[in-house]
């Protein structure tokens, strides 16, 4: 389980992604790394959150004490999947340090519960976030409202307010 929020970093972004910023997640991995963060979470769709997960998994060799955990929104989910996606998928999850799966089946509403659990566990996210409407759009704006990092590595997303303070906190 994730034990300490502030060495966690979570990944969102958008399933079109194409693989541009792949050299830059690998480098943000291993900065991230170097600041002692240990455990890297993975909502495991298709583009960003897969690629993210296997740049987790190439650098695991190089820096001690790194973790994948998969967080798996529900059981079966890569049967959704293309063939090739499905195969990473499976090749990911075999490969991570642990795995999650937050529901049994498939229900309305499942991947904000994992968009929510991605948030709640890591102090940090790491986003190719476009500023297109979806889920991703969701996990940017309310990691900002509980004042997380947010690193975009998507070069024309919008740029992240800091977080704003309330009346209770």
């Amino acid at each position: 389980m994730i034990d300490d929020l502030s060495a966690a970093v979570a990944f969102t972004g958008h399933r079109t992604y194409d693989g541009r910023a792949d050299e830059a997640l690998r480098q943000t991995v291993v900065a991230c790394h170097a600041r002692g963060v240990r455990t890297f979470l993975s909502g495991m769709a298709v583009g960003f959150d897969l690629a993210a997960a296997e740049a987790v998994l190439a650098c695991r060799d190089e820096l001690p004490g790194l973790r994948l955990v998969a967080v798996v929104p529900f059981e079966g989910q890569q049967a959704r999947f293309s063939a090739l996606d499905r195969a990473r998928f499976d090749r990911v999850l075999a490969a991570a340090d642990e795995t999650i799966v937050l529901s049994p089946v498939y229900h309305r509403g499942v991947y904000t519960v994992r968009n929510d659990f991605l948030v709640a566990h890591a102090a940090h996210l790491i986003a190719w976030f476009d500023g297109s409407p979806g889920g991703t759009h969701y996990t940017v704006r309310r990691a900002a409202r509980f004042g997380r990092r947010i690193d975009n590595l998507c070069p024309a997303g919008p740029a992240f307010p800091g977080p704003q303070p309330t009346l209770f906190e």
